[in-house]
C-alpha cells in the first residue's frame, strides 16, 4: 500500500514538473514586438545607460560653477625671543599672535553666468544625448527587420523544400511507373540539394540577426528561446516631403544641440566680460601683542581691501574667443540644417525607389511566378512540360519570391533611416 502510494505520488511529481518546464519554455519562447524591443534596449542596453550618467556629470558640474569662493584664514606670530636678554630667557613674553581671514568679492554676476552657462552645458549634453539614442535606436531598428526578414526568408526556403518535396515524391512514382527516366529523377533529386542549402543558409542568418539583437539588448537569452514578431509587410501611405521637412526641423536633437549652442556660446562671451572686472578682497584681522606700553589694552583691530589693478590683463583674449564661438556655431547650425535637409530628401527617395519596385511585384510579378509555377508543374507532371521547363518555373519562382521579401526588407530599412532622418518614428 505505502509503494502503490509512494509511486503515485512520484507519477504526480513529474507531471507537475514537466508541465512547469513547458510553461517556462513557452514564456521563454514568447515572441516581443517591437515596442517591448525598444524599452527593452532604452532599459539594458550599457551604451544608452554610459551616455546618461554623464548628463548627471553634467549637473554635478552645475554644482561646482554656482559656488562661492572659499575664505583664507591666516595664523601668525612673530616677536619670540630665540636667546635670553642680560641673563632672562623669556622666550613667550613678547610674542605677538595675529589671526586673518579674507574673502574675495566676486562682481558682476560671476556666479549667476557660470550657472546659467553649466545649465546651457547640460540641456546641449541631453539633446547629443537623444542624438545619439537617435542613431541606437537606428541600429535597433535595423537589428530588428533584419531578423523578421531572415525569419520570412527562412519560412520561404521551409516552404520550396516542402513543395518540391511534394512534387519530387510524385516523380518518383512516375520513374516506378515507367513515364520518366533514372536521369530525369536523378537531376530533380540534384536540384533538391538547392532547395536544403536554402533552408539552411536562412537558419544561419536568422540566428545571426538574432544574435546581434541580443547583443544590442545586452540580453543572454539563448539564441533558440527569444524570437520577435511584427509585420513584415510595405504601406503604400506616404506623406508629402514637406511635411517630413517640417517635423525634422522640429523634432532633429542634433539640430536643437546646434542652436543650444549658440545660446551657450552667447552666455559664455557674457562671462568672458564679467571675468574681466575687477573683484575686490576684503581682509580682517585680531592681533595680540603683549610688548604695547598700554598693559590693558593688547588686542587690536585691522581690515584692508585689495583690488587689482587690471592695467594689462582684463581678459581681452576670452572676450575675443567667446565672441567668435557665437559664429562659429551659428555656421554650424546652418552646416546641420542643411544637414537635416539632405538626410531626408535621401531616405525618402530611397523610400520611394523601393515602393515603385514592391508595387509591380505584389500585383503583377508574384501572381506570375505562382502561375508559371502551377501551370509549368501540372504540364510536367501530366508529360507536357520538359524537365527544363520544369526546372526554370521553380527557380523563377523561388528567385522571384526572394526579391519580393528583400525589396520588403529594403523598404522597412528605408522607412527605420527616414524615421533616423526625421528624428522620430513617423512610419511604423
Amino acid at each position: 500500500m505505502f509503494i502503490h502510494l509512494d509511486q503515485a505520488v512520484r507519477r504526480w511529481c513529474a507531471v507537475i514538473f514537466v508541465g512547469v518546464c513547458l510553461e517556462y519554455n513557452g514564456l521563454a519562447q514568447a515572441s516581443l514586438t517591437w515596442q517591448e524591443i525598444r524599452d527593452r534596449f532604452q532599459a539594458t542596453n550599457p551604451t544608452l545607460r554610459a551616455l546618461e550618467i554623464g548628463i548627471d556629470e553634467s549637473k554635478a558640474q552645475e554644482i561646482t560653477a554656482y559656488l562661492r569662493p572659499n575664505p583664507d584664514f591666516t595664523l601668525g606670530t612673530d616677536g619670540t625671543q630665540i636667546a635670553p636678554y642680560r641673563g632672562v630667557w623669556r622666550p613667550f613674553s613678547g610674542t605677538q599672535v595675529s589671526t586673518t581671514g579674507s574673502y574675495l568679492h566676486e562682481r558682476q554676476h560671476k556666479r549667476e553666468l557660470r550657472l546659467e552657462s553649466a545649465q546651457k552645458g547640460t540641456a546641449v549634453a541631453e539633446s547629443q544625448l537623444e542624438d545619439q539614442k537617435r542613431t541606437l535606436l537606428f541600429n535597433l531598428r535595423t537589428a530588428f527587420v533584419q531578423t523578421l526578414q531572415q525569419k520570412a526568408v527562412l519560412a520561404l526556403a521551409r516552404d520550396n523544400l516542402s513543395y518540391y518535396d511534394r512534387l519530387l515524391g510524385i516523380s518518383r512514382d512516375r520513374f516506378n511507373a515507367g513515364d520518366i527516366s533514372r536521369v530525369d529523377l536523378d537531376r530533380l533529386e540534384l536540384q533538391r540539394v538547392q532547395y536544403e542549402s536554402d533552408v539552411l543558409t536562412a537558419e544561419v542568418n536568422l540566428r545571426t540577426a538574432k544574435i546581434q539583437l541580443l547583443t544590442l539588448l545586452n540580453d543572454r537569452t539563448p539564441v533558440e528561446q527569444f524570437d520577435v514578431t511584427g509585420l513584415f509587410d510595405f504601406s503604400e501611405e506616404v506623406m508629402p516631403l514637406g511635411e517630413f521637412r517640417k517635423i525634422a526641423l522640429e523634432n532633429r536633437p542634433d539640430l536643437k544641440a546646434a542652436m543650444q549652442s549658440i545660446d551657450k556660446a552667447e552666455t559664455d562671451h557674457k562671462l568672458a566680460v564679467s571675468n574681466g572686472s575687477t573683484d575686490p578682497t576684503f581682509s580682517a584681522w585680531l592681533t595680540h601683542n603683549p610688548s604695547f606700553n598700554n598693559p590693558f589694552d593688547n588686542n587690536t583691530l585691522g581690515a584692508s581691501v585689495s583690488i587689482p589693478l587690471r592695467i594689462f590683463d582684463r581678459n581681452q583674449g576670452e572676450k575675443l574667443r567667446t565672441q567668435e564661438d557665437i559664429t562659429r556655431n551659428e555656421r554650424l547650425r546652418d552646416a546641420s540644417q542643411a544637414q537635416v535637409y539632405s538626410d531626408v530628401d535621401s531616405a525618402y527617395a530611397t523610400l520611394n525607389s523601393n515602393l515603385n519596385l514592391l508595387r509591380p511585384y505584389k500585383g503583377r510579378y508574384l501572381p506570375q511566378a505562382v502561375r508559371v509555377r502551377e501551370t509549368i508543374s501540372f504540364a510536367y507532371q501530366n508529360g507536357g512540360a520538359s524537365l527544363l521547363d520544369f526546372l526554370q518555373a521553380q527557380q523563377d519562382y523561388r528567385t522571384t519570391q526572394l526579391n519580393y521579401l528583400n525589396l520588403i526588407g529594403s523598404f522597412l530599412t528605408a522607412v527605420s533611416q527616414l524615421n533616423l532622418a526625421v528624428g522620430r518614428e513617423v512610419i511604423q
